[in-house]
């Protein structure tokens, strides 16, 4: 299976968290913070939303800083993702 977003949404599949610090100690599962960056695994065609034109600004393969509370968690494949709209997106990582 396929995930296609529509509209001004894009797929993100979640970059790993960090397991040890720069020092080398081992964090626990709870002692890990949530990362907010992504890898770009989909994106929508933009068009029309609240009577404004969406241009896409992300594409595939872009890894991106999206908001902490944003989008939506989907299981597929057993694999999770996330569906966030493109205003959700804050930055682009080169």
């Amino acid at each position: 299976m396929k995930l296609v977003p529509l509209a001004d949404r894009v797929v993100l599949k979640q970059i790993e968290a960090e397991e040890t610090t720069k020092s080398g100690i081992v964090l626990p599962g709870s002692a890990q913070e949530k990362p907010q960056m992504a890898v770009v695994i989909a994106v929508g065609p933009g068009g029309i939303v609240d009577g404004k034109e969406i241009k896409m600004e992300v594409k595939v393969n872009d890894k991106v800083i999206y908001s902490q509370y944003a989008g939506t968690h989907a299981k597929l494949d057993g694999q999770e993702y996330i569906i966030v709209r493109e205003n959700d997106i804050l930055a682009i990582v080169k």
